[in-house]
């Protein structure tokens, strides 16, 4: 009896699967996942359950978003020794690989590494999110991640509610620091990163940018400089 051929070769084909909101998976699989689909340009791993963005509207995510990444980049190029980030994903602890809109750390000394296939590790000094209301999953589920691993400020804007929300972590809880006689609000980890809160919300960028000159020029800034600038003896 003559034995039937195949024409090709049977292979096994071994796809991952793709990812989908509400997955639990561990840290490493969610790498793993993410890495295979370029076409998704923010997921993230919450105490170890998967978060996929939903499409940005202009002016309750992209507008605001770009305000605040001028701002902190007015401030970064004005703070040598300071690195700025918009959407890198940060690796937090087993179970919380999250993607900030933006996040600012101190680049020697301070809390983060970047590793050696180029993610930071640790927790920024401090971390924005652009949030749509007081019900997003960033006054909530993140929050309590970020405080757990120790975040130093926390700002979130709630766009559709008209506030900006900035916590400082003092005995490991959040509380929010409060704008002072003139409606400023002054970074507590980062000297001269000032805010007029007020300026912000209603799009007045100018004003902002003004304000945060003065942050810029005042003693407690120069300071910080000094102190991030690496001594005669380091070099």
């Amino acid at each position: 009896m003559e034995t039937m051929r195949l024409s090709a070769p049977i292979t096994l084909l071994s796809t991952l699967p793709p990812l989908e909101n509400g997955d639990k998976l561990t840290r490493p699989e969610f790498e793993r996942r993410y890495d295979a689909m370029p076409q998704v340009k923010k997921a993230e791993l919450i105490e170890g359950i998967v978060f996929m963005a939903s499409p940005l509207r202009v002016t309750g995510h992209g507008e605001p978003h770009a305000d605040v990444m001028i701002w902190l980049g007015v401030y970064k190029v004005a703070t040598p020794g300071v690195k700025l980030a918009d959407n890198a994903t940060v690796r937090l602890d087993a179970d919380n690989e999250p993607q900030p809109d933006a996040c600012l750390r101190i680049a020697n000394g301070g809390q983060t590494t970047v590793s050696d296939d180029d993610y930071i590790e640790g927790a920024p000094e401090l971390i924005v999110e652009v949030a749509a209301s007081s019900v997003s999953i960033d006054l909530h589920e993140k929050l309590k991640v970020y405080r757990r691993n120790q975040v130093q400020e926390y700002l979130v804007w709630r766009v559709y509610d008209g506030q900006f929300d900035w916590f400082k972590l003092h005995e490991s809880e959040y509380v929010q620091i409060e704008p002072n006689a003139d409606g400023v609000v002054c970074s507590q980890v980062f000297p001269g990163l000032w805010l007029d809160k007020s300026a912000l919300l209603e799009g007045n960028l100018a004003k902002v940018l003004e304000v945060l000159q003065q942050g810029l020029a005042s003693a407690e800034h120069q300071s910080f400089v000094q102190k991030l600038s690496p001594s005669e003896s380091d070099i």
